[in-house]
């Protein structure tokens, strides 16, 4: 159960996400999210989370801002999609424009490029942890593991567009989860 709406403050939604916005770039931000809001602070759980994530993958947009939006909603309602919005993009904002300035300085150190595949190999990291927890969450039922496993094969190894994806795989799972529920009723 997600903790309730008035123990979480604004100024600690736009905390996480300035936090989240300033040190984390070039992908890997969902992990960073999962991290801070559901294993750190119990803001909000599993579950959610990965209900969260799903839709903002879907939305168009950066999936990142999609889901700032989610849990800051979730959290305070439209003001805090706001704030969570606003913590996450104000401090890549402003680096990116003191990076701007100082390119052609950083450009010629040696390591430069090493550095940043290692900030790579650590993004690639983190988003492989949450596709692990969303695979051991599908495996639980049948129809939601058939749904990953689908999404998985036609997207990622057959690269099929999503959105013919979405529209034939979501409905299917909809429906699915509306019939399991009206069997436990």
């Amino acid at each position: 159960m997600t903790t309730p709406v008035q123990r979480v403050t604004i100024a600690a939604i736009f905390s996480v996400f300035f936090r989240i916005g300033l040190f984390s770039f070039g992908g890997g931000l969902t992990g960073w999210v999962y991290r801070d809001v559901v294993l750190m602070r119990g803001w909000l759980n599993e579950d959610e989370f990965l209900s969260g994530m799903a839709v903002s993958q879907i939305l168009p947009g950066a999936n990142i801002a999609n889901l700032s939006i989610f849990v800051g909603q979730k959290l305070r309602g439209p003001l805090g999609a706001t704030v969570a919005l606003l913590g996450l993009l104000t401090a890549p904002f402003f680096a990116v424009i003191a990076l701007a300035s100082t390119y052609d300085l950083l450009k010629t150190l040696p390591n430069a490029e090493t550095a940043l595949d290692g900030v790579a190999a650590a993004a690639i990291g983190l988003i492989l942890v949450v596709v692990g927890k969303g695979a051991r969450r599908a495996a639980r039922r049948a129809a939601a593991f058939i749904a990953f496993l689908a999404t998985f094969v036609t997207v990622g190894l057959l690269h099929w567009p999503l959105l013919a994806v979405v529209v034939v795989v979501g409905p299917l799972s909809v429906l699915s989860a509306w019939l399991r529920r009206s069997a436990d009723a």
